[in-house]
């Protein structure tokens, strides 16, 4: 899957537009796990938080929210720190991978903030004990949260040093009872080469997990992949930047992006 780059236009774009809820019809999905990556807090900066992006994000979610469905976050930290980056040095990998779950949490909560100020009902809660500022993770609470209509997010990863971000998104997804991950990239899904690298490179609109591990596509880490497939948990791979995507995924429009799911060929977009 290719990688893109945020420029000036997608910024003003994301930042300033989202579409009405009149143009969408009834969502498919009635429990969903939105993955996003710290990077998607971090706009057109090259580090830290951009609040303006922050409260976009905050519109797309009120926007599927709003519909009835029931909302579950897990985001990243890598715009603050990674465990597996240059910036972790020569650190201990479980102390650098600490450092990054702390920074899941801060991004977890400048996302509750833009969402209750969008007044939308919204519980952080932590892998790791910090009671100040999220609630720990206790799966039944969880679930009544969303019950509730309450977006909950998920900070802090599994807790547990060498363990992605995806990696909590598939397991907390199939311990609330999600229908699907929803994985928010800057690119429009699984593409069979790098698009920007390879010409006639040709976008997948439904693949299976068995071929995603295969062809080691960069959808999501190999554990979050074979814990997904083992749980026969949809995957759909679509581009943030675009308003209204979310929605568009909760009704299942496979136009927008790539579906994983169980089968034994993959179908290539029209």
């Amino acid at each position: 899957m290719a990688s893109g780059q945020w420029t000036d236009s997608d910024l003003h774009l994301l930042t300033t537009q989202h579409c009405p809820l009149t143009t969408f019809m009834a969502p498919v999905f009635k429990r969903i796990l939105l993955k996003l990556s710290g990077e998607a807090l971090m706009g057109g900066q090259t580090y830290g938080i951009d609040t303006a992006v922050a409260e976009s994000v905050a519109r797309e979610i009120k926007a599927v929210h709003d519909v009835g469905v029931e909302v579950a976050i897990v985001v990243g930290g890598g715009n603050i720190f990674r465990g597996v980056s240059k910036s972790a040095g020569n650190m201990d990998r479980a102390a650098a991978d600490y450092i990054g779950m702390l920074a899941t949490v801060m991004n977890a909560v400048v996302l509750q903030d833009a969402l209750e100020k969008l007044d939308v009902y919204t519980r952080v809660m932590s892998a790791i004990d910090i009671p100040q500022l999220a609630e720990p993770f206790i799966r039944r609470r969880a679930i009544r949260h969303l019950e509730k209509q309450r977006v909950v997010i998920f900070a802090a990863g599994t807790g547990n040093p060498y363990f992605t971000t995806d990696s909590a998104a598939a397991l907390r997804a199939i311990e609330v009872g999600a229908d699907v991950i929803f994985k928010a990239t800057k690119v429009d899904g699984i593409y069979s080469a790098d698009p920007v690298k390879v010409a006639d490179a040709t976008r997948f609109e439904k693949i299976s997990y068995r071929e995603v591990l295969d062809r080691r596509l960069q959808v999501m880490d190999t554990s979050a992949i074979s814990l997904c497939m083992e749980n026969n948990l949809p995957i759909m791979v679509f581009n943030m930047k675009v308003p209204g995507n979310i929605i568009k995924a909760a009704n299942g429009d496979l136009s927008i992006g790539t579906l994983v799911t169980v089968g034994d060929t993959a179908t290539t977009a029209s």
